[in-house]
């Protein structure tokens, strides 16, 4: 049993310097007997890992699975409501709100052109001397 730990143990620390090189400063590896924990020290959560055919994965430790299936459930929920409550289609402007931007684009957009046209009847009048 020991020289399969230790094989196992030699084995995996290729595995174990490419995942904490990956992003050293996030991740945390520790030993703890014939698999690895793996800590997020940004927030805090752990894993398991072990060997599977050369590879290391990990799984969510047990609580923080829950945890995640719980804030999965709250999550779904309040869309659920959101849904039945029409907020979502209250988001979009009714056609009275649409007419009206329309409204206001419109005469924006006229009196731009009336400048232009004004500018280019000015232009006409005092035409620019010809450098040529």
């Amino acid at each position: 049993m020991k020289v399969l730990v230790l094989t196992l143990a030699i084995g995996l620390l290729p595995l174990a310097a490419a995942a904490t090189d990956a992003d050293a400063s996030r991740f945390q590896l520790e030993r703890s007997g014939d698999h690895f924990v793996r800590l997020d020290r940004q927030t805090g959560a752990m894993s398991i890992c072990q060997d599977k055919d050369g590879a290391l994965v990990c799984r969510m430790a047990a609580d923080e699975r829950a945890a995640y299936e719980d804030e999965l459930d709250r999550l779904s929920q309040r869309v659920t409501k959101l849904e039945q409550g029409g907020l979502i289609q209250r988001a979009l402007p009714s056609d009275a709100e649409i007419d009206r931007s329309i409204s206001i684009m419109e005469r924006m957009m006229k009196s731009f052109m009336g400048m232009v046209k004004e500018l280019q009847s000015e232009d006409k009048a005092n035409p620019l001397p010809q450098k040529t």
